[in-house]
């Protein structure tokens, strides 16, 4: 365990945050800003970029344990096991100071205007309980403290400001992949990326290493321990790492009064605070939730709904990847994304589903392949003769259509606790029951044969097609969804859980819908949105004793 800053476990804090990932992070930024006492738990450590292995030659073998994303294949101290035996997907995370952001791809995505009404527009789901013109302000002020760097004026969204950095270089693969779209007159943009192109509030600019998926050496793309805790930790923030929470404590009158975590070195310490606002991931949220049972909330907490763990939303991604006769210096960066296409995101009723999907050009990466890094392949697939062949054929030569999917929430997929399975210290680890829908499974079916049409114009050689990557949970989102109606939702349209009146969900486990987006810069804009009005109606805000 590490403490930054001076020790502050036996005071009360104003809040305690409970997890320092993507919305951790904007909240005790903001909250530290105006003056309140924050204390974090997270149980993973700080993240130095010099441990990346994105600069040296063993990176992509770096990448096959010690940076992989799924956490039951990395098996670190400061992960927890997941099971899967029943899910369609593997879940993707990183434990530690910045959350998954440190091993994200940064794509920088807003929802559009649509994701948040579709009950009312396609009579599926739910309707969002805010528009997109009352988020905007909150992705404005998101992607300026993040240096989203990117080309404003995509036909596909409303307009919008410029964005803080210019767009980073599309490369010979994004030219190459517009090639085809503009044969087709199909929709394409250069992608936004949270990296910025030129040095930006002491970061560095991305120098186009493409090895964003295994943390950035450069210290350049935002993650949430260079965008937000330097700032935080100077305000007075307290972060303690290696703090793995194991319940959130309530007290006679409701109100949650802090929590227990046990330490690294197996000491079991409570944290008490005024407020308490969970961010621990649509996975780990919920876990933590039931676990916080007591004679008051016999089934978890802020669970009166039965909803905790439910709606879970993944993200089901498929790919098309293309190979060309023509070198495309397809390892360079960013990848995150070059170009993207909205060309079949909105809902077509012809097509015998509902909602759509996003598309995304990604490079191939190394010799071993963006795919052979995560995509759960035996390894002898690129190795040996495999390999040379391989390597002589694809590498530089290929890229990736990536195609992510709207992914409806069905109270069937869930989040629970497993009966035997635990982690290292003997708390109860969470299982995921989650399979992808029928609808779900025609829209990837129209997405990839219009991704080969694309190919194909293009000129592509020859196609590999992916219907269902098992490693791409990253998204991780509906497990705690907001609502005004606390007969339906779990948390209110500012986060605030309707059976508990101090304690907040932040992360995307209150998501109403996926989109069909990487949910990263709504995570941020949502968080933005309940801080600043925890802040405003601080007067207001009942607070354990």
């Amino acid at each position: 365990m590490a403490i930054a800053g001076s020790d502050r476990r036996s005071e009360n804090a104003d809040v305690l945050i409970i997890g320092a990932g993507a919305s951790g992070s904007v909240a005790a930024k903001h909250l530290s800003d105006n003056g309140f006492k924050v204390v974090c738990l997270d149980q993973g450590p700080w993240v130095d970029n010099k441990e990346f292995a994105g600069a040296r030659p063993e990176w992509e073998l770096m990448a096959q344990k010690r940076w992989h994303p799924n956490p039951n294949v990395r098996d670190l101290e400061n992960d927890y096991p997941v099971d899967v035996t029943e899910s369609d997907v593997n879940p993707l995370m990183y434990n530690a100071v910045g959350g998954s952001t440190i091993l994200w791809a940064a794509h920088w995505q807003r929802f559009m205007p649509s994701d948040f009404r579709v009950k009312t527009l396609d009579g599926v789901a739910d309707d969002w309980p805010f528009t997109y013109e009352e988020l905007e302000p909150f992705y404005e002020q998101a992607e300026e403290e993040m240096g989203v760097s990117g080309l404003a004026g995509d036909p596909a969204f409303p307009p919008t400001k410029p964005l803080p950095t210019p767009p980073l270089p599309i490369g010979k693969i994004g030219m190459k992949a517009a090639e085809g779209m503009n044969k087709l007159g199909w929709h394409w943009w250069p992608g936004p990326n949270a990296m910025p192109s030129k040095p930006y509030r002491g970061r560095n600019a991305c120098v186009r290493r493409g090895t964003c998926l295994t943390g950035c050496p450069e210290g350049a793309k935002a993650s949430m321990d260079l965008v937000y805790w330097p700032s935080a930790i100077k305000n007075g923030a307290k972060m303690i790492t290696g703090a793995r929470v194991k319940e959130i404590l309530v007290n006679d009158k409701g109100l949650a009064t802090g929590a227990v975590y046990i330490d690294r070195a197996g000491r079991e310490r409570t944290q008490k605070a005024g407020i308490v606002i969970v961010c621990a991931n649509g996975i780990g949220t919920p876990r933590l939730l039931l676990l916080s049972t007591s004679k008051r909330f016999p089934n978890g907490l802020a669970n009166s709904t039965g909803l905790v763990g439910k709606r879970l939303m993944m993200h089901p991604y498929a790919a098309v990847a293309g190979v060309f006769d023509e070198p495309l210096e397809s390892w360079l960066g960013p990848a995150g994304q070059t170009i993207q296409s909205m060309q079949f995101y909105e809902t077509d009723k012809s097509r015998g589903f509902v909602r759509g999907a996003k598309w995304q050009v990604m490079p191939s990466g190394g010799p071993l392949g963006l795919r052979a890094a995560y995509g759960g392949r035996a390894l002898e697939e690129a190795w040996g003769v495999n390999l040379h062949r391989n390597t002589k054929r694809v590498f530089g030569h290929a890229f990736e259509w990536g195609i992510i999917a709207e992914d409806l929430p069905e109270e069937s997929n869930r989040v629970v606790l497993d009966p035997t399975l635990t982690d290292s210290d003997g708390i109860p680890a969470p299982k995921l029951i989650y399979k992808n829908s029928e609808n779900t499974r025609k829209l990837i079916d129209f997405h990839l044969a219009r991704a080969q049409e694309a190919m194909k114009a293009a000129g592509a050689v020859s196609m590999t097609t992916t219907p269902l990557m098992r490693d791409c949970g990253w998204h991780l989102m509906g497990t705690a969804r907001m609502g005004e109606d606390p007969g339906t939702s779990v948390v209110d349209p500012y986060g605030k859980a309707h059976d508990v009146p101090n304690l907040f969900v932040y992360d995307g486990s209150n998501f109403v819908t996926s989109s069909g987006f990487n949910p990263t810069g709504t995570i941020c804009a949502i968080a933005l949105r309940c801080v600043k009005h925890l802040i405003a109606n601080r007067r207001d805000q009942e607070i354990a004793a």
